[in-house]
């Protein structure tokens, strides 16, 4: 996708075998400005996504018959510029771990509040419509200007150092800012394919970033813990980003 997507545009196909919940969620979507498409199962929706270019697929995690995990592995496959946010049981930690391994961008844990999930789906379009921008050599979020040239970070106005690794893991949270990244994504990509169940290691060069550039290292605005799964590196200029947790993250304790 080239320019960024108006909401107008967006086109977004509903795949859960409920159908009062597609009716719901599709009606709800389209007063909002949304193209919405709906069908019962995987095998549509494969379909559906080999015939036509679709902005944002909702997968449901649990149906019957090719369930939503293995779905999304073949969607990915068919459509790789399509966002998929897959609709979680809330709680089920290891569904999200596994629906994000598949290739997931984001999840949203039912029961969920509508304007949640259409600020996920604002921020999704925001980036995977502007790939091109991810290109740029200069990525800024509040009061942080990281310069990919020139590898340097500046925070208000203020050179602070970075070992190369942190500049990478910071550079990478930074492309992907509003949706979260598992730990093994993140280890496999900054440290290489050997890597993945490093999460303790991972967690020490977070806690250094944090303590570089948050204003409050234990109360952090930037990179927030997403408990048992990864992180997720918020914009705090955004209106749409993630909400920083009133408490501590379990994670961090």
């Amino acid at each position: 996708m080239g320019a960024t997507v108006p909401l107008q545009a967006a086109s977004i196909l509903v795949v859960d075998d409920d159908p009062a919940f597609r009716l719901g969620l599709r009606t709800s979507l389209k007063t909002s400005g949304y193209s919405i498409d709906a069908v019962r199962n995987a095998d549509e929706a494969l379909a559906y996504v080999r015939e036509r270019p679709v902005d944002i697929v909702l997968l449901d995690i649990n149906m019957p018959g090719l369930g939503g995990v293995e779905a999304c592995r073949r969607i990915r496959a068919v459509a790789p510029q399509t966002a998929i946010v897959m609709l979680t049981v809330r709680d089920a930690e290891d569904d999200k771990v596994l629906a994000l391994e598949a290739g997931a961008d984001d999840y949203v844990s039912k029961p969920f509040h509508l304007p949640e999930l259409k600020a996920r789906l604002r921020a999704l379009l925001r980036r995977t419509g502007a790939e091109g921008a991810l290109l740029s050599p200069v990525l800024r979020a509040g009061d942080l200007e990281l310069d990919l040239e020139r590898r340097t970070l500046r925070k208000a106005g203020k050179t602070i150092h970075l070992s190369p690794k942190e500049f990478e893991l910071l550079a990478f949270l930074m492309h992907h800012k509003n949706v979260p990244v598992i730990h093994a994504r993140i280890l496999r990509t900054i440290w290489g394919p050997e890597y993945g169940n490093e999460s303790e290691y991972l967690r020490s060069y977070i806690k250094a970033l944090r303590r570089k550039i948050e204003d409050d290292p234990a109360h952090p605005q930037f990179l927030l813990t997403e408990p048992w799964l990864g992180y997720r590196f918020r914009d705090p200029d955004d209106r749409n980003a993630a909400p920083v947790p009133d408490a501590d993250d379990p994670e961090e304790d």
